[in-house]
């Protein structure tokens, strides 16, 4: 049983051992991944480079320009400067401690999972010691809630972009200028895109061989590095002065910005099998290091230029505010296929952890049925939260708030204080691992409460992620037929959604300024 996290032991196995099968990586990796030479797999460092790189690049990174608009143009580049600082002195210290439990048990790695169990074995308190399980079950459970958000994210990362490139094909031009308002007639519901790509993730899960699924990584790195070449190519162009961008927001929506920050930094778990795969460990500080800085630098200039080249249109995903051209839209295309084909490699680490647990439990006769119906009924999970809560910016900021501060800001401080205090460590440590086990979960309190709070405020589901509601003097949930509309620039459509807080006389007014109107109704 692994608990690597994310797709790490996946995609690591592959290069080393790439024709080993899921099943075979699922049965044996109890007993070898704690005696694996770093050798055998052989990593150089610009191979580790890319792997740290590639583990911190997916979904997250698109709801930045959305994320710093929560937190303002000037806190949020800041604050996210803090979260990347703490989260990579996380990472360190979950590898002195690794170490330090490694040369003390005499084993050649020590997981995520297993650090914290053998840290708990060794306290001086008896009852951490003889629950000390527990903590390998709670990061467990922590990594399969964090990949099954990831994966439900996927979905309605995939479901938006494909409502929004199918509803606006009749609208789609060569000319790409910048999006004024977004020309959305819903033809089907979100929920029913999200249904129509689940028989073919279900297909793609089913695939257990590591050496595919590596295929399958490369395909998704290739589309993900051309679509982000595209996305900063635009994003740069003509951005406008930022004078009417407020610098801090409201205390409420930062709680939100803590949960995508948190969620964008996802290589916690990475950092220890990373390292157990270089061909030179002791290299390894100098490409987290490297690495990391160059993911914090990609995620400040991102979220800040997306969220000043779009204020205050700015979307849950950037990709949705990108102009209506057919250039555009294969970016989308490009990066939902790359998304695609990530959800098989996020799926991995979940279905290790279950699956094989599901299999002990029945005969040999029913073990392969039974792994298949653990992965389908997995993926219809993923699925319907994503149905059941199809807000892509809040679910992020909540697997965020939830799981990935506990995996990358609440647990590591924890554990060295753990593991080291028997060893005369210092009260500035102590204090300053306290700090930031506080600093975690008063964020993932306050941010998940925020999160579930704004998720059960009414909307309108259709239109939760994929549409850009027009600011032009009605409520969203008022459909207009618009004859003409010369205030909002907007183009003769059959049915047009609006969005504004104007009064009810406001709206009178905006009525017989357009001409036409039919079918008004007002809540």
């Amino acid at each position: 049983m692994s608990f690597l996290g994310r797709d790490y032991s996946s995609e690591l196995d592959a290069l080393g051992h790439g024709s080993k099968s899921l099943s075979e990586s699922s049965s044996s990796s109890t007993t070898s991944e704690s005696d694996r030479p770093a050798e055998e797999a052989g990593l150089s460092l610009p191979q580790t480079l890319i792997h740290l790189l590639k583990c911190n690049i997916g979904t997250g990174l698109l709801g930045l320009p959305l994320a710093i608009k929560n937190a303002g143009l000037l806190v949020g580049p800041i604050s996210m400067l803090a979260i990347g600082v703490l989260t990579v002195h996380c990472m360190v210290i979950l590898l002195n401690c690794s170490q330090h439990l490694s040369q003390k048990l005499q084993k050649t790695f020590v997981n995520y999972g297993e650090a914290t169990m053998y840290s708990l074995e060794a306290s001086t308190n008896t009852w951490l010691r003889t629950h000390s399980v527990w903590g390998r079950y709670t990061v467990s459970f922590l990594l399969i809630i964090t990949q099954l958000g990831f994966c439900s994210v996927y979905f309605m990362f995939m479901a938006d972009n494909l409502q929004q490139m199918v509803e606006e094909a009749h609208v789609t031009t060569n000319n790409c200028q910048p999006r004024k308002s977004l020309l959305l007639t819903p033809i089907l519901d979100i929920r029913v895109y999200m249904l129509t790509i689940l028989p073919f993730l279900v297909l793609l899960v089913f695939i257990q061989n590591l050496k595919v699924l590596a295929f399958f990584s490369t395909l998704a790195n290739i589309t993900t590095l051309g679509s982000m070449a595209l996305i900063f190519e635009y994003i740069i162009q003509r951005i406008p002065y930022p004078s009417d961008l407020p610098l801090m927001a409201n205390w409420k929506t930062f709680l939100l910005f803590f949960g995508t920050a948190i969620f964008t930094f996802e290589g916690v778990g990475m950092v220890l099998p990373l390292k157990n795969q270089m061909k030179d460990p002791q290299q390894f500080s100098f490409v987290l290091y490297l690495g990391m800085s160059l993911v914090i630098s990609l995620y400040i200039c991102l979220g800040t230029l997306g969220y000043m080249k779009f204020g205050s249109d700015t979307q849950a995903s950037i990709t949705l505010n990108l102009p209506n051209c057919w250039l555009y839209q294969s970016v989308k295309l490009m990066y939902s296929i790359g998304i695609f084909f990530t959800y098989a490699l996020q799926f991995h680490v979940p279905a290790e952890i279950i699956i094989p647990f599901a299999i002990s439990q029945v005969s040999e006769n029913w073990a392969l049925f039974v792994d298949l119906s653990v992965r389908t009924g997995l993926v219809c999970l993923t699925c319907v939260s994503a149905i059941l809560i199809p807000r892509l910016d809040l679910v992020i900021s909540l697997v965020g708030s939830v799981s990935s501060s506990a995996l990358a800001l609440i647990i590591p401080p924890l554990l060295e204080i753990i593991t080291f205090y028997s060893e005369d460590m210092s009260c500035v440590t102590i204090a300053k691992d306290i700090m930031i086990s506080i600093m975690g979960l008063l964020g993932c309190i306050f941010g998940t409460y925020q999160a579930i709070y704004d998720l059960t405020q009414p909307v309108n589901l259709s239109m939760a992620n994929s549409t850009d509601y027009r600011h032009c003097g009605l409520n969203k949930r008022n459909w207009l037929k618009v004859a003409e509309f010369p205030s909002c620039n907007i183009t003769p459509v059959p049915m047009v959604r609006c969005q504004t807080t104007t009064s009810r006389g406001d709206v009178k007014q905006l009525r017989r300024h357009a001409g036409e109107w039919r079918g008004v109704p007002f809540h």
